[in-house]
């Protein structure tokens, strides 16, 4: 003979159960709404972060093919920009005037005019703008520069934190071994 066990009713315990399964149903599908709106409000907010750092970047850009000097409102000044590459201009400066002095005046002071960019492609994600661009100018000697650039831009508020440069280096130093700097 086989004995099975036997329950032991409490008085109430099931209209407890009932009532904490009831309760439960109810938070649940709460917790998922409450989650489902929290993950829109922040791709809205992704979404309108992407849109005006993608349009800081674009204006910039505009201004500075149109001929104004753009880097001291849209870089930080504590800035740290990362070169990538091999040559002696390769490596992180770690603010705005120390990119300026070490990496962007050797070469814009061999050049007799502005570097003009043509934008191919801009791309945003966060706080992530990245920017595909050739540059062009003239050397002090005469000669034609061109380049190549991808910029990936980290922004906080309105303004680029960190910044990686890709570009052809080769190119670079050419034109500041092979012309001499502009009399100011």
């Amino acid at each position: 003979m086989t004995i099975l066990p036997t329950r032991q009713w409490v008085p109430g315990a099931s209209r407890r159960a009932l009532i904490t399964l009831a309760l439960l149903s109810l938070a649940l599908p709460g917790t998922a709404i409450a989650n489902a709106t929290a993950t829109q409000v922040q791709a809205a907010n992704n979404a309108a972060t992407e849109q005006r750092n993608r349009a800081i970047v674009e204006a910039a850009f505009e201004k500075w093919r149109e001929g104004t000097y753009v880097f001291a409102e849209l870089l930080a000044p504590d800035v740290v920009w990362t070169i990538h590459g091999s040559g002696p201009v390769a490596g992180t400066y770690r603010n705005q005037k120390d990119f300026i002095e070490q990496a962007s005046r050797p070469l814009t002071s061999r050049l007799a005019t502005p570097i003009a960019p043509e934008v191919h492609n801009i791309f945003a994600d966060g706080d992530t703008v990245i920017i595909r661009f050739d540059g062009t100018a003239t050397t002090t000697s005469g000669a034609p520069y061109r380049n190549q650039f991808v910029w990936i831009l980290k922004m906080k508020n309105g303004l680029v934190v960190n910044a990686e440069a890709f570009l052809d280096l080769v190119a670079y130093q050419q034109v500041v071994d092979n012309n001499a700097p502009r009399s100011e």
